[in-house]
């Protein structure tokens, strides 16, 4: 089987991305995947690489607002986009009330799945104040994790929802 060449980084596509609020403009090969771009090009490893099918969830990434998996993605798709990672959104407290809820509920064991699932459970507490406990879990059924059980991460969702409800 005959290897194809890559084509040199001179002649790569150039994007120009906003990453956690700072534009950043690189020559990216066309195949590069959007995880392994933040990880390598920007050093941005807070994010893992897991399944590479889009599986696990431990990818999530927001792309214009959306989680979306960075395995699935190309990071020439992200190209005049907006991209926030685990790393922007903790530095701007966006997941303050999660993270102290996680680590209160010790939701977070070896840490592999818990970005993503910080992510995914921001998604919903964003989109969906009123989840109950059914719509926790089918929210966040994407992202896997193999030490919690999941029992605690949903419980320190459900404690930052019913939190949020309580001040409103």
């Amino acid at each position: 089987m005959r290897r194809k060449k890559e084509i040199p980084l001179e002649h790569a596509p150039e994007i120009t991305v906003t990453v956690n609020g700072t534009i950043v403009t690189r020559r990216v090969p066309a195949r590069r995947h959007l995880i392994d771009f933040l990880r390598e090009e920007l050093g941005l490893t807070g994010s893992h690489t897991g399944c590479e099918h889009g599986v696990c969830g431990a990818c999530t990434v927001r792309v214009d607002g959306r989680i979306v998996r960075g395995c699935l993605m190309l990071a020439v798709q992200a190209d005049g986009r907006r991209v926030d990672t685990i790393e922007g959104l903790s530095d701007s407290g966006e997941l303050g009330e999660l993270q102290e809820a996680f680590h209160r509920r010790n939701a977070l064991q070896c840490g592999f799945c818990t970005p993503g699932m910080l992510l995914a459970a921001q998604d919903l507490v964003a989109g969906h104040p009123d989840a109950s406990r059914s719509e926790i879990r089918e929210h966040l059924s994407g992202n896997y994790c193999r030490c919690t059980g999941y029992q605690a991460i949903v419980d320190a969702v459900e404690d930052v929802l019913a939190a949020r409800r309580k001040s409103t």
